[in-house]
């Protein structure tokens, strides 16, 4: 451990997204608990992470931009802040810059920093998807990146074979939630009970909502006109419960609407199965041990350019951690009622697809074990280690 004598390190994290707010929030607390008052914070970030000493530069929201029309109308000002964040972490001269997730963002911000100032360790918490699609992100990496924490397990592979720089698997944060999802006795029960919970989960973003709930109300209507008896829940965040209840008045079946990540939870744990939109609800529902369907749908632009660029089987988390494809999920034009319907009437009984996603996500806690230590400390560990072999460098 790094206490006592060392003199007080100096540490810039950037993260620009309420999920990476929380990973640089968890990270900065083992921080803190290694460095004791020998550690100063300095960077971007959202109010958890405030709530651990760190000043930001400017409110994270201003960067809540959502949609490829919308990026472009905002460019100006989105090129104004990568270029006073680098010249802001240059003039910090931190002992490390830790850049998590937002690669967008981040990754233009290290580039930067990595041209003026290359003596500065640069770590990166959340690879990119370049698993998925653009693999040749990873060569590029290795000129402005010192070390990346992974947070799935087939990644530090996965750089590995694309010539990346060194990639250390640290852990999903859902790994440290398990109790919160996984159901008592009494939830166990009800979730094996009648009529049983169906959870639909149409996206986080308003733009995903947009997409998403026309066509899953017309499946869940489908459903119903099929007999199929089901308890329907919605849970969402209170920014978008607005739009959640003007999205769903015309749904031949009305959910019960649940707000907040706690009665999200608590929904997770009771629920029989899911229809929901493709993303990190996928691994989290898996890892509740939840049979799914999946769906996505974007813009028509965005549709051509994924259609050239993906390079998986599958988009989907859980199927890409688990290694097979036993989530089905339907994308674009096959995302439609019907299909959609159909999937979901298999997953309501005890079919073949519903016994290989519960045999399945059983084998998730072996899959993405950390061992003894937690996602937030393996990461402190490896900032640790990339700063003292920087100071060394420099």
């Amino acid at each position: 451990m790094m206490q006592g004598r060392d003199p007080k390190r100096k540490i810039f994290l950037i993260a620009t997204e309420e999920s990476g707010d929380r990973l640089g929030s968890a990270l900065m607390k083992v921080l803190r608990q290694r460095l004791g008052d020998g550690v100063q914070f300095v960077g971007v970030g959202g109010r958890t992470m405030a709530r651990e000493g760190l000043e930001t530069l400017f409110p994270i929201e201003e960067l809540s931009i959502v949609g490829f029309a919308a990026v472009v109308q905002q460019l100006p000002k989105i090129l104004r802040l990568i270029r006073e964040t680098a010249k802001a972490v240059t003039e910090a001269a931190p002992d490390a810059l830790v850049i998590i997730d937002s690669p967008d963002f981040t990754h233009r911000v290290a580039r930067r920093v990595r041209s003026r100032s290359p003596a500065i360790p640069i770590i990166d918490y959340v690879s990119p998807q370049l698993w998925a699609w653009r693999p040749g992100r990873a060569r590029t990496m290795l000129g402005y990146v010192d070390h990346v924490l992974g947070l799935l397990p087939f990644e530090p592979e996965e750089y590995r074979k694309l010539g990346g720089p060194p990639c250390s698997y640290v852990g999903h944060p859902l790994v440290e939630q398990l109790p919160s999802l996984r159901p008592n006795a009494m939830e166990q029960k009800r979730r094996g009970g009648e009529p049983p919970v169906l959870l639909v989960l149409p996206g986080s973003r308003r733009s995903e909502i947009r997409h998403h709930l026309d066509v899953f109300g017309a499946a869940l209507g489908r459903l119903r006109t099929q007999g199929r008896a089901f308890e329907l829940m919605l849970p969402t965040m209170p920014h978008l419960e607005s739009t959640i209840r003007e999205g769903v008045a015309n749904w031949p079946v009305k959910p019960q609407i649940v707000i907040g990540e706690n009665e999200k939870r608590a929904a997770f744990r009771i629920a029989h199965a899911a229809l929901a939109k493709s993303g990190t609800v996928t691994l989290e529902l898996a890892l509740s041990g939840i049979p799914m369907v999946t769906a996505y749908r974007v813009g028509a632009i965005e549709a051509f350019i994924l259609r050239r660029a993906i390079r998986v089987s599958s988009v989907i988390l859980a199927n890409l951690v688990i290694g097979k494809d036993v989530i089905p999920e339907f994308l674009q034009e096959e995302c439609t009622p019907e299909q959609l319907a159909a999937a979901l009437a298999e997953l309501l009984t005890e079919s073949p697809l519903r016994r290989e996603q519960v045999d399945a996500f059983a084998r998730l806690d072996q899959i993405m074990s950390t061992g003894n230590k937690s996602p937030s400390v393996l990461a402190a560990d490896i900032v640790l280690a990339t700063m003292r072999k920087g100071r060394r460098a420099s």
